[in-house]
């Protein structure tokens, strides 16, 4: 996987870039949506691709294996030709799921033992495991194995955790390196700098990742109810050790603000599943603030969702009555406020890129963030 800098903005470590993958590729800065079983829900791949125009999705090891199982995904020729998707695709290695899953799991220097939440079934991963199952996926970019601390957590237990992490790097960085793809497609592995909030933890864990020489690295950890500010102060911390050439992929972040806030710290990749979340609950991000289509106020609002937005729902369904079908619990509701959010999302980070380009991101940014964190 190749990554180029095209352009560096002068009044932050903001960057504009590209990598490129068997399957296409991607610009940066840039979101990715989320397909956790392999699909993004209320949204076919279609549409992906050509409403939303997102570049790369991300699907979960944890999910993957539970459903439909590595053998059908391995019959299938992998996720890519299960799902009919042609672009880039990046896989969590499933440690944030097994991190979700505090009452029924345990952590040993093996791996994670868990039991399934569909069935109740016993389960295992560990470094080798999710390299295996990240393998039979077949996702361009594939994630090192890791343990996920919580919010709050005490300083030795970052520690310790952080320490385990490195040592599932190594041992996931070995069984990457001793296997090989099984499609005809190259693989990237990222591994994840850990340490909570604690700066001198994020600065060993950011060198000891450096270190590793990957394709590209990623930041977890963060966005787990810890303040925005810490958020974007460990991001900088981390952005400034991380080596420039490489791309940077903060885990689960966040909303339009977390995301311009990062960017502006160095991070090139995003995903969240907030926008298509909080879209089928009724929350829209738009141009012009925040939105809760259920509220009484846009009863009779006959205007667009969005004016600005480049989405065609954007213009072909009116406020009021994307807010019938919300409160009415029709099923086009939540399909339409998907596709809004994705959509609004995907072109936010290509505002960003494009200013980045100009030289005008940071006095845009402060002014865009203002903007779209209004509530309306």
């Amino acid at each position: 996987m190749k990554f180029e800098i095209e352009a560096l903005d002068q009044g932050s470590s903001a960057r504009a870039g590209v990598f490129k993958t068997d399957h296409g590729s991607v610009k940066t800065p840039v979101f990715m949506p989320v397909g956790t079983a392999g699909t993004v829900k209320a949204v076919h791949q279609r549409e992906l691709r050509d409403d939303i125009k997102a570049s790369i999705i991300l699907g979960n090891t944890y999910h993957l294996n539970l459903r439909p199982g590595p053998e059908v995904l391995s019959e299938a020729g992998g996720l890519h030709k299960f799902m009919n998707w042609d672009r880039p695709i990046l896989t969590d290695s499933g440690g944030y799921q097994v991190y979700s899953l505090a009452e029924n799991r345990k952590i040993t220097e093996d791996g994670a033992h868990f039991r399934s939440h569909i069935d109740g079934s016993a389960r295992f991963l560990s470094p080798e495991t999710s390299i295996d199952l990240q393998r039979v996926i077949g996702a361009d970019i594939i994630m090192a194995f890791d343990e996920c601390t919580p919010y709050p957590c005490e300083y030795n237990k970052a520690k310790i955790s952080m320490e385990l992490t490195h040592r599932w790097l190594k041992r996931s960085m070995d069984h990457f390196n001793n296997t090989q793809p099984l499609y005809n497609h190259t693989q990237a592995l990222f591994p994840i700098v850990q340490g909570s909030v604690y700066k001198d933890l994020r600065v060993q864990s950011a060198e000891v990742i450096a270190s590793f020489e990957a394709s590209g690295n990623a930041i977890g950890g963060l966005s787990v109810g810890e303040p925005h500010e810490d958020m974007y102060s460990m991001a900088e911390v981390v952005c400034n050790i991380l080596p420039v050439d490489k791309p940077r992929y903060l885990m689960g972040v966040g909303t339009p603000a977390n995301l311009l806030e990062c960017i502006a710290h160095g991070v090139d990749m995003f995903d969240c599943v907030m926008p298509a979340r909080n879209g089928r609950n009724g929350m829209l991000f738009t141009s012009e603030g925040i939105i809760n289509i259920k509220n009484e106020k846009w009863k009779s609002d006959f205007n667009p969702i969005d004016p600005n937005g480049d989405c065609y729902v954007d213009k072909d369904y009116s406020k009021a009555y994307l807010r019938h079908l919300i409160v009415s619990g029709e099923r086009l509701g939540a399909q339409i406020a998907t596709l809004h959010n994705l959509a609004f999302y995907v072109n936010l980070m290509e505002e960003c890129r494009s200013h980045i380009i100009d030289g005008t991101f940071l006095s845009w940014k402060n002014k865009k963030v203002k903007s779209i964190t209004n509530r309306i």
